[in-house]
């Protein structure tokens, strides 16, 4: 079985190399593609030194089965029909096609047959935040139908991509040294901040993020669920963090909560509250599951339960969930 990768050298890219590895994933050839900066840099691969070839348009993935496609909304739509071309199911990581209606949004835990109709041989993996938060509603969603939620992103600087990480620390470095701080990849100083706003704001006053996390949730969950978000950026590296309010249709305990959390798929309830045990990015990072905790009942609505959820948004929010959904297919 021959993979690809499209922006091998990126974040995400990067973690789709680690996660095929550590997965043990059926592929006898794996092609890097990336951008001309990336042309030729080389990356290990169990043992294999393997270059990145650069994208263009032509047959260059001719008997590829999948391709892990990662570069940007504008490279998704440009090179969509030369990657689809021959067959290749093409599992993209940008929001170029995710509301389409020919187009599955994914997410194993919750929707996998969904995967099986993409008549276009385009599969979206949704936005992060999206992914980890319906990730920890389907436990409440099989025991209750959920009306309304409402979440506060905590998002680190992953998000934004491996040059806005360098550009966090680059940033703590300059303030500790008194020194001008360089601001490239965020609207803000991130640096010793916090900034209200993830992506470009709407006519409504919310950010396209905030919205991605409305229409997704919906999508994915095949809900009349209603979504209302917060996004903020936070100084951390890496793994997003969530404030969730959830209202359901008839209440649900907080015992029962748990319980369904410790059960669902791709979870782990951290919630001992007694020995200050809870969910947090620099634990967090680089493991699999969505993990959460502080689980509670809302105090203004008898259905409602209120929780934090933590998960690395470069795995489960991008890579590892673009890779699940190939394993699922395959199997």
């Amino acid at each position: 079985m021959k993979v690809a990768i499209v922006g091998a050298s990126g974040a995400v890219g990067q973690e789709l190399l680690k996660i095929l590895a550590e997965k043990n994933f059926p592929l006898t050839e794996l092609l890097l593609f990336g951008s001309e900066r990336s042309v030729g840099k080389e990356y290990d691969f169990k043992g294999e030194k393997i270059k990145v070839q650069l994208l263009r348009h032509g047959d260059d993935f001719k008997g590829v089965r999948f391709a892990f496609v990662s570069a940007g909304a504008a490279i998704s739509k440009e090179f969509a029909e030369d990657i689809t071309r021959f067959g290749t199911i093409m599992i993209d990581n940008s929001s170029a096609f995710r509301m389409d209606e020919d187009v599955p949004l994914v997410v194993p835990e919750i929707n996998p047959d969904d995967a099986k109709f993409c008549p276009r041989r385009i599969i979206a993996n949704p936005n992060c935040t999206t992914i980890q938060l319906v990730v920890a509603l389907k436990a409440l969603e099989d025991i209750s139908h959920i009306k309304k939620v409402r979440v506060s992103t905590y998002q680190a600087a992953s998000g934004a991509g491996a040059s806005a990480m360098q550009e966090l620390e680059l940033q703590y470095r300059q303030v500790l040294d008194n020194k001008e701080v360089t601001i490239n990849k965020f609207a803000h100083q991130l640096a010793f901040n916090m900034i209200p706003q993830v992506d470009v704001f709407t006519e409504n006053g919310y950010t396209k993020e905030e919205m991605k996390m409305y229409h997704e949730t919906r999508k994915i969950m095949h809900s009349d669920i209603l979504v209302s978000s917060t996004c903020v950026r936070v100084p951390s590296l890496r793994a997003h963090s969530e404030a969730v309010w959830a209202e359901m249709e008839k209440p649900i305990s907080v015992a029962d909560a748990q319980k369904a959390f410790e059960h669902a798929k791709g979870v782990v309830l951290v919630d001992d509250i007694e020995n200050k045990k809870y969910p947090m990015p620099l634990f967090v990072s680089g493991q699999d599951p969505v993990f959460v905790g502080r689980v509670r009942k809302d105090l203004t609505n008898e259905n409602g339960l209120s929780f934090w959820c933590v998960s690395d948004q470069i795995r489960k929010g991008a890579a590892l969930n673009a890779v699940q959904i190939a394993q699922y297919l395959i199997n």
